[in-house]
């Protein structure tokens, strides 16, 4: 299937102008063309993408002229990280050490959600050790990078750019392992508070560092603390330690004119909903549908208060050509409405084909560009 790559959609305005009209529900002329990215077998397993030698997301938005909004980061999380290694080798898995300092067993091949088996943070005294390593809020790592900065966002740039608020609990987890987390919570409250606001200190710090500076067009996080059913995380702690820094961040975004935020996190997300709008972060992103709703329900349930980034339901992808056109039909009163990108709610699984995919770009264009 070796083709061509595609040429960027027609428009009328820059892709700056595009992307802050559209999500400040003001007139635009067409929606903004991106994807989530795909699963690693893609890469592997598309003809799309191994006959034109495609093998990452960046080369991958570049074939299809996708237009993602530009993302800035500094070092806001644990640096420097733990050491991978392997510890054991299991035949068809090994079990090996993370970044984050997991012990988890993963399979050789292909790609699935590591089987955790402990934590290298269990106590306070673990949790004060790796603090002194690895989250030292005046080592020169947390410097920004000016010379970056100064280029990815001159005033005169056709795109947007957003800065990073990293994540108060999603990381945490990461850390500790959702079993360890739901533990610690109960048995070293103190010690996760204090996880919290340490992650909390070092985005304030960066945002302290360069939000006077530069001109940012949304700000972005990460979570992921949320399943098909709900919170991973004990609701009363989320509201007294969490919530509070999400307010505190959101406040000097504020101060510097950033009123758009999102955070990536999965699964169901109402019952932080009012909490994350509260503290400022006003857009749900890559807003699976299965693990939540149709993204219609959100935006009439609260107006122009919420805006939704992705929601184009995976498995009409994967069912084929006319679930596709009935699904993209049902998108068109919000993206028409603004405050809505669509794109696959996830990274594209291989599940879906070249074939349903190719089509489903098109009928995309088609239906949300301009002829």
């Amino acid at each position: 299937m070796s083709m061509n790559p595609r040429t960027p959609w027609k428009g009328t305005m820059t892709q700056r102008e595009r992307f802050n009209a559209l999500m400040h529900y003001k007139t635009f002329d067409r929606t903004v063309n991106m994807e989530f990215g795909y699963w690693k077998e893609n890469y592997e397993q598309w003809d799309i993408f191994t006959e034109n030698n495609i093998k990452n997301e960046k080369q991958a938005n570049d074939f299809f002229a996708f237009e993602p909004p530009v993302c800035v980061s500094g070092s806001i999380e644990m640096d420097p990280p733990f050491e991978p290694k392997i510890i054991e080798d299991r035949g068809r898995t090994v079990v090996r050490v993370s970044r984050d300092g997991l012990w988890e067993e993963v399979p050789k091949e292909g790609s699935s959600i590591p089987k955790y088996l402990r934590s290298s943070i269990e106590t306070p005294e673990d949790w004060e050790e790796l603090k002194k390593r690895s989250f030292d809020r005046f080592s020169e790592s947390r410097k920004p990078n000016f010379e970056v900065l100064d280029d990815v966002c001159r005033e005169d740039r056709d795109y947007p750019v957003g800065v990073n608020c990293g994540s108060m609990i999603g990381r945490i987890r990461d850390i500790l392992t959702v079993e360890g987390l739901s533990y610690a919570v109960m048995d070293y409250p103190e010690m996760v508070e204090d996880m919290v606001e340490t992650h909390c200190d070092l985005v304030c710090d960066y945002l302290d560092a360069v939000l006077p500076h530069y001109h940012f067009d949304f700000a972005y996080g990460w979570e992921d603390i949320c399943c098909k059913n709900g919170p991973l995380v004990n609701m009363d702690f989320f509201r007294s330690v969490i919530y509070p820094c999400y307010k505190r961040i959101g406040n000097k975004l504020h101060k510097y004119g950033v009123d758009i935020w999102y955070t990536d996190c999965d699964g169901d997300v109402r019952p932080l909903l009012p909490y994350f709008l509260d503290a400022g972060i006003n857009c749900l992103f890559p807003y699976e549908v299965n693990g939540c709703s149709h993204p219609s329900e959100l935006l009439e349930q609260y107006g122009k208060d919420l805006r939704i980034m992705g929601g184009f339901n995976k498995m009409a992808m994967i069912e084929g050509k006319d679930a596709i056109k009935a699904y993209m039909k049902s998108l068109e009163p919000l993206v028409a409405r603004g405050g809505y990108i669509p794109f696959c709610d996830h990274r594209c699984p291989p599940d879906v084909t070249p074939e349903n995919y190719l089509y489903y770009l098109d009928l995309k264009e088609k239906t949300f560009g301009i002829s």
